[in-house]
């Protein structure tokens, strides 16, 4: 009955009813409402609303707004049942977050659309009560030791990356380009650079498997891979190995060269604390069952050797959860993979993904456990202007949700994804603004901030 009562109260959240499947709410004592907007377009918008609980515990609550301006329509909202009469709105808390301890928060959004102005609402209530009270929230404290050393071995938690305290994280880092063409990128004094001066958290070890990778030499670039794992483990940096397909886009055609490959570094590489893998990187022209029937021949295969490591699965559409295919999240949330212990790929860039993918990837987070694996500051190409608009509109919009990222590439490609400047990579500077390009500036700046890692 349980079980029940939470799959109609799913069902209600995705349709906007407004009936709510939780006990009679009691009074609040006090709240504070954040409202962002994430996005806006013309004639539409996307907001988040984070609801903080000052008082005491709270069993069943209903947040209350008037949109300020005529014209203002919510038209979806999630990880709550959204209503609107004229301008008054009405949010009710669903079953996995109707019950709000003291200082906890809750987490919901919407789009909307507008007609005119679009101001940011300023009055709420909880539970009738009015919403004025103010949070202080402490600054980001500086992790005491490496983001391994804090965080542990990782898992999945409901839509989160978890740490060893059972708490979400968020880890920020750089893909590698293609190995077998940008090796020279991938020494001590660049890794170094990494952990220590950039403060990544993880580093993305791409391993083509076609275009001269992997299948030209399977030893060869298995031990180059596990090389790699083993200067990030050194560093205390989590390691994503990427079987890098691409071309051609069904993941199945390297079925058997992923068995053999994933048998062998998940054996390999068991013991450590810092190892994620990534069984397929952007499945494009393909469907959906297609990506998933790989996805449950290859993980088997990996929990056998490394029953713990988290798995990324990528998406349809070149990991867009189908949007790019003209889809959307639906069919993975619809027909998950069988296996736990696994996140979804989405990759964007940005340039050229803008507010379907951000509202596709907001809609998705509240159902999903989602690894942003691969994205960059420019089109899809890889190349064109940096779009630092949109970048930035992103990397908030990741830090909000507390979904992990590694930016393409940490390489001197020539292309203006690349975070480094030509010949860089023959030298020894991979930090100073005199190597950076526009692209790796803003990406070191972002990522070297603090990291705020829960550990209680």
């Amino acid at each position: 009955m349980k079980r029940l009562f939470a799959l109609l109260a799913t069902f209600a959240t995705v349709l906007g009813l407004t009936a709510a499947f939780s006990p009679p709410a009691v009074a609040a004592t006090g709240c504070k409402v954040d409202y962002t907007v994430t996005s806006q377009w013309t004639g539409g918008f996307q907001a988040g609303v984070k609801i903080t609980n000052l008082g005491a515990p709270v069993t069943g609550w209903t947040l209350g707004f008037t949109m300020p301006a005529a014209g203002q329509k919510v038209t979806q909202g999630w990880n709550a049942t959204w209503s609107q009469s004229g301008s008054a709105v009405t949010v009710v808390g669903v079953d996995w977050n109707r019950t709000l301890a003291t200082g906890a928060a809750a987490d919901v959004g919407f789009t909307g659309t507008f007609t005119g102005a679009n101001p940011k609402p300023t009055a709420f209530t909880l539970n009738g009560v009015a919403c004025t009270g103010s949070l202080e929230e402490p600054p980001p404290v500086p992790v005491d030791g490496t983001p391994v050393d804090v965080n542990g071995q990782l898992h999945v938690c409901g839509v989160n990356l978890c740490n060893q305290h059972n708490r979400p994280v968020q880890l920020r880092g750089m893909s590698t380009h293609g190995i077998q063409w940008f090796d020279q990128c991938y020494n001590a004094a660049s890794l170094d650079a990494l952990a220590d001066d950039w403060k990544s958290d993880l580093f993305r070890i791409a391993m083509y498997v076609q275009e001269d990778g992997y299948e030209t030499d399977p030893a060869g670039f298995t031990s180059r891979v596990n090389d790699l794992v083993d200067m990030a483990e050194d560093r205390g940096m989590y390691a994503v190995i990427d079987f890098h397909t691409l071309t051609p886009g069904d993941p199945n055609f390297n079925l058997e060269r992923a068995k053999t490959f994933f048998a062998s570094v998940a054996a390999r590489n068991a013991g450590k604390k810092n190892v994620i893998y990534e069984i397929a990187n952007e499945p494009n022209g393909v469907s959906w069952s297609a990506v998933k029937n790989y996805a449950e021949q290859v993980i088997p295969v990996i929990r056998a050797a490394d029953p713990d490591a988290v798995v990324i699965v990528g998406t349809r559409g070149w990991s867009s959860l189908g949007v790019s295919d003209g889809s959307n999240e639906s069919e993975v949330v619809n027909n998950p993979v069988n296996a736990s212990n696994i996140m979804y790929a989405f990759h964007f860039y940005a340039a050229s993904h803008k507010d379907n993918y951000r509202a596709a990837l907001s809609r998705a987070a509240s159902q999903l456990p989602l690894f942003v694996s691969e994205f960059g500051t420019v089109s899809a190409t890889g190349g064109g202007a940096m779009d630092r608009a949109s970048t930035t509109a992103w990397l908030d919009l990741l830090d909000q949700l507390k979904i992990s990222y590694a930016n393409w590439t940490y390489s001197e490609a020539p292309e203006s994804s690349a975070a480094f400047k030509p010949g860089t990579c023959n030298g020894g500077d991979y930090s100073s603004s005199g190597v950076l390009t526009e692209s790796g500036a803003l990406l070191k700046s972002r990522i070297s901030t603090p990291d705020s890692f829960p550990t209680s």
